[in-house]
Parts: structure tokens; sequence; C-alpha cells
């Protein structure tokens, strides 16, 4: 399965990611390479959890993202 996940940058170092598509599937890291792997394997974990649990696993279906630039 595909999930797009989103990496913030800290203030103070760091990155932080979600996967918006898994609910509450946070990981964070000191830099980009590291922040992926974790929040690779976090989604993995949620994923398993879903399953072992029968629970359905969510997709991204009807999910759209763009960028947007503004003019200020």
């Amino acid at each position: 399965m595909r999930y797009t996940a989103i990496l913030e940058k800290e203030v103070d170092g760091g990155y932080v990611a979600t996967v918006p598509a898994l609910p509450g599937c946070v990981s964070q890291g000191d830099t980009r390479d590291e922040v992926i792997a974790n929040i690779r394997e976090a989604a993995e974990l949620y994923i398993e959890d879903c399953v072992e649990n029968g629970d359905p696993v969510p997709d991204e279906a009807g999910r759209e993202y763009i960028e947007l630039q503004t003019a200020t």
C-alpha cells in the first residue's frame, strides 16, 4: 500500500512525520532519512495492529493533495 507522509522540519532541529490516513501515526527523527525510516516503521506497525485486531486498514481513497502558493 502507498501512503502519504508529511514531514515537518522542527525549529530546534530534527523532523516530525505524520501519515494523515492513519490517525495518530506520528514519528520523529534527527535527520530526514531517520524520520522517513521511523514513520515507515510506525505505519507498518499501525497496519499490523489493524490486521491483528480485525479492524479495517485505512487507505487514501478519495484523498488528493496539492501544493498551494499564496500571494502573501
